[in-house]
């Protein structure tokens, strides 16, 4: 894992130079998979690592991701972690689909030749010619008197759909429009929550709550079950299989990772009859 400059360095008055997604193209020399319409896409910070649960626990949004991991969870885990775009490095091409994934979301796709070192060498070198663009920025009104209830169903194994359902979650508190770092935090937390049902559980039930006061998360699976909570909960423990761990996963960053996003955390756990995860975040 390799963490490059921060591209946001310089600030003038209201003005602040960052680069562009149409920059990165020309510093790595690398072809479009998705997004030709939208490289003017500006971001702030690169992230390169094949670990996704380390993007969601580490990464910062208005970033992009450069990783040698082509795969849908790889850009999904981008969408997460409201990054902007994913370059996949040594000239890798993501087969499933991703693509499709990356244009209903916005996001910029990119493959280049260049090795993660040297990409994060080409881009850092880049940094003389950032563009300078506005700041802008207000904040979304939201109905303080909205309740909402929704549920949805996550099926174990299923790693072609793992997402999807904190992917919706994401898009109906965007809707609501409640604030990015807000909604940030429930998505990351949904979607590790979404991870461990498909490569643990056989499959959960989740139910998305919204009141004037909290955005409760709960996911109730029928499953393995965790023999020891509090272990789990340690950052780096882990069960996940090699199959797993070729897919980016399994680093042991979910439950720490649920727990760092979640303003309560409540874990109900029966070893062969599974697990009930109670994500609380207070408005």
């Amino acid at each position: 894992m390799v963490e490059s400059t921060n591209l946001e360095q310089i600030k003038i008055g209201k003005l602040r130079l960052i680069m562009l997604m149409k920059n990165i193209k020309q510093a790595l020399e690398a072809s479009v998979i998705a997004g030709e319409e939208i490289l003017d896409t500006s971001f702030e910070h690169v992230y390169a690592s094949d670990l996704m649960s380390d993007v969601l626990a580490f990464g910062k949004p208005n970033s992009i991701l450069l990783t040698g991991l082509a795969t849908q969870q790889a850009v999904i885990s981008a969408h997460m972690a409201e990054f902007k775009g994913v370059v996949f490095v040594r000239g890798k091409l993501p087969k499933d689909g991703s693509r499709n994934f990356a244009i209903n979301h916005q996001l910029v796709l990119l493959s280049s030749s260049m090795d993660m070192y040297d990409a994060c060498i080409k881009i850092d070198s880049a940094l003389h010619k950032r563009t300078k663009i506005k700041t802008t920025g207000s904040k979304e009104s939201r109905n303080e008197e909205m309740v909402l209830c929704q549920e949805f169903e996550i099926l174990g194994d299923d790693f072609t759909s793992a997402g999807v359902v904190s992917t919706e979650i994401k898009s109906i508190l965007k809707k609501i429009g409640f604030d990015p770092k807000l909604i940030r935090r429930v998505a990351i937390s949904t979607y590790e929550a979404e991870l461990n049902v498909v490569m643990h559980a056989n499959r959960a039930k989740v139910i998305l709550s919204v009141t004037p006061y909290c955005i409760e998360v709960i996911v109730d699976d029928a499953g393995k079950g965790i023999p020891d909570i509090d272990l789990a909960l340690q950052a780096g423990y882990t069960t996940a299989t090699d199959e797993m761990r070729a897919m980016g996963f399994g680093s042991g960053m979910g439950l720490p990772n649920i727990k760092k996003n979640t303003d309560q955390l409540q874990i109900q756990s029966e070893v062969g009859k599974g697990t009930r995860l109670e994500c609380k975040f207070f408005i």
